[in-house]
């Protein structure tokens, strides 16, 4: 067990989340959500795939943010994701 915990602490997110392997399982659920009519399950993988692409796109990952650029664009782009999600989830009806 403490193997585990060691493995997560030392792990960085973003890189997991480049993995390709991860990238095409991710994908394929997704398209079988959309499929499947599995509205839920799609929303939260858009979520989480919009926000490792912002935080790749901002650097966000190598450290080099600061109260700059980088920082608004993450920041900007984490308000547009959120607010995709919300009109999905909440204000669209099916």
């Amino acid at each position: 067990m403490r193997g585990i915990v060691d493995f997560l602490i030392d792990t960085q997110i973003l890189q997991i989340a480049s993995d390709p392997r991860v990238m095409f399982a991710a994908g394929a659920l997704f398209l079988i959500s959309l499929i499947m009519g599995w509205r839920i399950l799609a929303l939260s993988l858009f979520g989480v795939a919009a926000l490792v692409a912002v935080a790749r796109y901002s650097k966000l990952g190598e450290g080099r943010t600061s109260l700059d650029m980088n920082m608004g664009v993450f920041v900007i782009g984490s308000v547009l994701v959120v607010a995709v999600l919300v009109y999905f989830l909440f204000i669209r009806g099916d």
